[in-house]
């Protein structure tokens, strides 16, 4: 059987006709990049914003085409809303908006829509790599489940996924009914990551719509069941996963990981600076690797600076959610794919990750109770 290639797709999606019923969605220029992975045929179609609701149809129908092709495994094909694109389409009437509401601005105070079956939804933000958030995500949300909470683990860096390895997980998640699948699991968590879904070595090369539409539909399309909370791993920055999952989720909050020195510091402004703009509650800040202690000799080193995201805690007026040290224990416990919080749940470093689960779950408890927060309007231009 040949191999699926993205001319094969393209030839298929050339027999779905567009939202002006006369030219296919090909010719109209309305079809993203296509990625193949493992006989999955992954791409976006881009429609005004307004119409996307009635377009659904259409979308069914590429997706149908494309999983008729010899070879294709799966097809996962989302609607980007773009206010710029398809201007090919037929005009479409829009009513006046309400009290001066522009167009395509949520109303003021609007609900996001939530996951069903899930009770809260956690951020664990940086606003640079290499400061640990992936680990001290997956450490995180077991130490949540240690606490006595269900959990499910999001990986949302959708360029560099770290969630398989963290964890231990092989193998490719199920297609159940409808379009939902079954996430992935290991040690209690319900996982999602795009790492189950393409090989490892493999490079994402693809564009913001496409990274949106592929974010929103691991959260909305992923038989998550009952949880009280999900951990939402983020990609480090303040880019588009970010500003989707602002936009279009009711997060919780968001908590915020740097390491001590300035440097790392001031990276991690920017992404509190930016949850603040969009009005999601920063839960605190966790300071990782904030030192080392010598395993022969029980000296203490401070290698990046020690107590500076506590000092920005207090100086913003967020809580300090504790001091993760620099371990060996860490490190190669992450390698392996089993965290501190259950491969040694009595040890030091677990009862740090606990004490800061409790600390961050105080939060949201004090967070749900503030009812007076409006959403924020968020328009992309």
């Amino acid at each position: 059987m040949p191999d699926v290639t993205r001319e094969m797709v393209l030839e298929k999606l050339r027999n779905v006709r567009g939202p002006d019923m006369e030219s296919n969605i090909v010719d109209l220029g309305l079809v993203s990049d296509v990625f193949i992975s493992d006989g999955k045929a992954y791409f976006s179609i881009t429609v005004p914003a307004d119409r996307a609701k009635e377009l659904e149809p259409m979308r069914a129908a590429a997706e149908r085409v494309v999983r008729e092709i010899p070879g294709v495994k799966a097809a996962m094909v989302a609607l980007t809303a773009d206010r710029k694109a398809a201007p090919q389409s037929a005009p479409v009437q829009r009513p006046a908006p309400a009290s001066g509401q522009p167009h395509g601005q949520r109303p003021a105070g609007a609900a996001k829509t939530g996951i069903p079956g899930v009770g809260a939804i956690i951020a664990v933000a940086s606003g640079k790599g290499g400061v640990g958030k992936s680990t001290t995500s997956v450490n995180l949300a077991l130490a949540l489940q240690a606490n006595g909470l269900k959990v499910g683990l999001l990986d949302a860096d959708i360029y560099g996924p770290s969630m398989p390895r963290l964890l231990k997980i092989s193998g490719r998640p199920q297609q159940i009914e409808g379009r939902l699948i079954r996430p992935m699991e290991n040690y209690g968590l319900k996982v999602m990551s795009m790492g189950f879904l393409v090989d490892e070595e493999v490079a994402m090369i693809w564009r913001g719509p496409m990274i949106q539409s592929a974010l929103l539909q691991m959260l909305r399309e992923v038989a998550w069941g009952e949880l009280d909370v999900l951990v939402v791993d983020m990609p480090p920055g303040t880019g588009d996963a970010q500003l989707t999952m602002a936009q279009q989720v009711p997060l919780a909050g968001a908590v915020i990981v740097s390491t001590p020195q300035d440097l790392a510091l001031v990276d991690a402004r920017k992404g509190l600076t930016m949850f603040r703009k969009v009005e999601v509650p920063v839960l605190g800040i966790v300071e990782n690797m904030s030192y080392f202690v010598a395993p022969d000799t029980g000296t203490r080193y401070d290698i990046f600076g020690h107590g500076g995201a506590k000092k920005e805690a207090e100086r913003i007026g967020v809580p300090f959610l504790g001091e993760v040290p620099l371990t060996m224990g860490i490190r190669e416990t992450s390698d392996a794919g089993t965290p501190l919080v259950v491969s040694e749940p009595e040890g030091e470093v677990a009862r740090i990750y606990r004490e800061i689960a409790a600390r961050v779950w105080e939060q949201v408890a004090a967070a749900r109770q503030d009812k007076s927060r409006v959403m924020p309007n968020i328009v992309f231009e």
